[in-house]
């Protein structure tokens, strides 16, 4: 039975869906304004790691993530560059939705731009306007008025009694111990150059047509409302968010619908580089463009290892990355796909299944479920897929392993890879070597056989610069396209 950390509660509590079997998923995007850094990525990624382990365990999961081409920041960098919001944003999704493929973060289904949810927003904050929960304050913005809603505080708990009546903030992020009533619309600024809409509210002065922006809390609960109505199983983003931005989101949604919002609140936890806090002044802030130009040839290989990383770390712990740790988890992507190749090369001896295999593989399959189930414990998973192939890697040693027990190793490991997503599968298709190449090979066995190594490791060179790599094994040898 799955279990998850409900930040809400924050304790672990059995996990019941509002309708069986079917989970409405939310995971706050990103600010399209510039390249998304490593610890974003580690969010997503971590959030990706969530939703392919409710999908293994059964679940169908309809997954929505936001995207923020509205707020200071977009409105602020578009103009230095020079450029309309659409096109600054556009540029920036497009690098954004690149990354995540490029991490194998493939389980949203829908990626919502909140500037197509305009008259979603200025609807929500009508009607939260003639609920007496928003009002129209002297410097013509629409602020909540958070002491109209008596939960406010509950996710982040918070002490709001000594509050200040009154107190506003305008921008769209600010001081996480600000407990003010926050904007859901700005009046215009000109600062805010062509990038306003015409929106209508009730003022003093009835009702009238002027010029607007959103702000930024009031987006996502928008979007909630489009894409999943009023209630959602988790909702899910970094532990930076939970105060103000997850905060706001509860008291602007159930202040309009009267339901309980998210019934599950999960978040990620904070990034660190070699133990400190990402910071410009520290120069420790690093995009996956860094990465790449740090490991120019093995950049598929280090995406699939920081994906290892996140996967060697539990969701909600606090997260340090060092380069030390991306080559270890190199090291170990290598040995997951050194196990892929042996299994391919490999032609069993033995044809009856052993009993010791079938116990091995059950027990396998029933820890790492368990680890899952618990939270999500992606440590204690890896750990029980480790053991497996250390198992495995024994057995082709030894010329043990039965057809059947090499189809059933290869079976539980793409199961388990649904949730890991960092196994390349492309080693085990077939590919035609020519045949010139397999018999540049087996010339090289011939003169290893006779002692003349100066001609294998000239054969050897040779089919090198063919662009083939030869991998001698116990079985004999395995020939790859470079």
């Amino acid at each position: 039975m799955l279990s998850l950390y409900n930040t809400l509660s924050r304790k672990i509590e059995t996990f019941k869906p509002i309708e069986p079997e079917k989970i409405k998923f939310y995971a706050c995007g990103p600010t399209v304004y510039n390249y998304a850094h490593i610890g974003n990525l580690c969010c997503y990624t971590f959030e990706d790691i969530v939703i392919r382990t409710l999908r293994f365990l059964g679940y169908e999961v309809d997954t929505l993530m936001n995207l923020t081409d509205i707020d200071d920041k977009t409105i602020r960098d578009s103009q230095k560059d020079g450029k309309t919001l659409k096109e600054f944003t556009q540029l920036y999704t497009k690098i954004f939705l690149e990354d995540l493929n490029k991490l194998w973060i493939v389980s949203f289904d829908r990626y919502k731009p909140i500037s197509e949810l305009v008259p979603e927003m200025i609807d929500m904050t009508q009607e939260l306007i003639k609920k007496k929960h928003a009002y129209i304050s002297d410097d013509g913005s629409v602020y909540f008025d958070i002491k109209s809603f008596k939960k406010y505080g509950n996710l982040a708990h918070l002490d709001t009694k000594g509050m200040k009546a009154g107190a506003r903030v305008k921008q769209d992020e600010y001081e996480k111990e600000s407990l003010s009533d926050f904007a859901l619309w700005k009046w215009y600024d000109e600062t805010d150059g062509e990038n306003f809409w015409n929106a209508q509210f009730e003022t003093k002065e009835g009702t009238k047509t002027l010029k607007w922006r959103p702000g930024w809390h009031i987006e996502c609960s928008a979007c909630n409302l489009w894409g999943h109505g009023p209630q959602i199983d988790i909702h899910m983003g970094g532990c930076d968010l939970i105060f103000p931005h997850h905060q706001n989101e509860i008291a602007q949604t159930e202040s309009v619908t009267g339901k309980t919002f998210s019934h599950y609140w999960m978040h990620t936890g904070h990034l660190l580089v070699d133990g400190k806090k990402m910071s410009k002044s520290l120069w420790n802030v690093y995009r996956l463009p860094d990465l790449e130009a740090r490991y120019p040839e093995r950049k598929t290989l280090i995406y699939r290892a920081f994906r290892m990383m996140c996967l060697q770390n539990r969701y909600r712990e606090n997260f340090n990355f060092t380069f030390e740790r991306l080559e270890s988890a190199v090291s170990t992507i290598t040995s997951l796909d050194n196990v892929l190749k042996r299994l391919k090369s490999y032609t069993p001896k033995n044809t009856k299944v052993r009993r010791e295999f079938r116990d091995i593989l059950q027990e396998s399959m029933q820890k790492f479920v368990e680890a899952l189930e618990n939270d999500i414990d992606s440590v204690i998973a890896l750990t029980t897929v480790f053991d497996f192939i250390t198992t495995i890697n024994r057995d082709i040693d030894n010329n043990s392993l039965t057809e059947k027990e090499r189809t059933s190793t290869i079976e539980v490991l793409k199961s388990w890879d649904m949730v890991m997503g960092v196994m390349d599968w492309t080693i085990l298709e077939e590919s035609i070597i020519p045949s010139d190449i397999t018999t540049l090979a087996n010339k090289r066995v011939e003169a290893k056989k006779n002692k003349d190594f100066a001609l294998a490791d000239k054969i050897r060179k040779e089919i090198e610069w063919l662009w083939y790599i030869l991998i001698d094994s116990k079985e004999g040898f395995v020939i790859e396209k470079k």
